[in-house]
């Protein structure tokens, strides 16, 4: 699988984001998704989705414990690109199991039980969605945090067995934003309130001044247990 990773790598060197989506949809068909967490990020990603194949598959999970300001998003954006996005719930058996057991707000007692709320609201939905795909299209970039300073463009997702596309990798945050104003991209408006990373609404909080883009997710953690698995190597 690494020799297929590395043509495919060498294949995108030089490419657009654009020119790099295209390739991959056209390559890929059915067996190609965009997962969308509604992030500045993922809408840019969209965007260019939307201009190149409305057919294209697009999906997002819904934790049960998001923000108003992204459902509201979520339909801003059906309705701008004319395009469904699909969306995928937890299981509410282990959901309701996993409140019951250790209380409604147990991620702020562990990183453990932080995790155990990540793997059942988000990886259980994830990997249903992954059902009979090859390759998945994240909004991951380099300059994000310190956990994804090695993101590729072109990556091996081990934990899901997917060829995993990250198009604006090596974006920055200035890059992301002038394509948004450019093209008059939806987003979420908490962006507008210091909220640059936007998840679920107990464990996001607006940034201050000086601090990484994602010192706002999890903030009561250090910052290099950051990720709630979706994005594990």
């Amino acid at each position: 699988m690494q020799s297929e990773i590395n043509k495919l790598q060498e294949l995108v060197i030089g490419k657009s984001p654009q020119e790099i989506i295209r390739l991959f949809l056209e390559e890929y068909k059915t067996k190609i998704a965009f997962s969308s967490s509604l992030g500045a990020e993922d809408q840019v990603i969209t965007d260019m989705i939307a201009k190149i194949d409305r057919s294209a598959k697009i999906f997002t999970l819904d934790t049960g414990r998001v923000f108003p300001e992204t459902y509201d998003l979520i339909d801003r954006t059906s309705k701008r690109y004319k395009m469904p996005i699909q969306i995928y719930f937890p299981n509410p058996v282990q959901v309701e199991e996993m409140v019951n057991k250790k209380g409604i707000n147990l991620f702020f007692e562990s990183i453990e039980n932080r995790k155990l709320c990540c793997h059942i609201r988000k990886i259980e939905p994830l990997k249903r969605a992954f059902k009979d795909l090859d390759v998945w299209i994240c909004g991951l970039r380099r300059d994000q945090s310190v956990t994804r300073t090695d993101v590729q463009v072109v990556e091996w997702d081990e934990a899901n067995g997917l060829i995993k596309l990250n198009p604006i990798a090596d974006w920055s945050e200035e890059q992301v934003w002038d394509y948004i104003k450019e093209n008059k991209v939806p987003y979420n408006r908490l962006h507008d309130q210091g909220f640059p990373s936007v998840g679920c609404q107990p464990c996001t909080r607006a940034i201050q001044e000086g601090e990484d883009t994602r010192a706002g997710r999890w903030w009561w953690e250090n910052p290099d247990t950051k990720e709630c698995g979706l994005h594990a190597k």
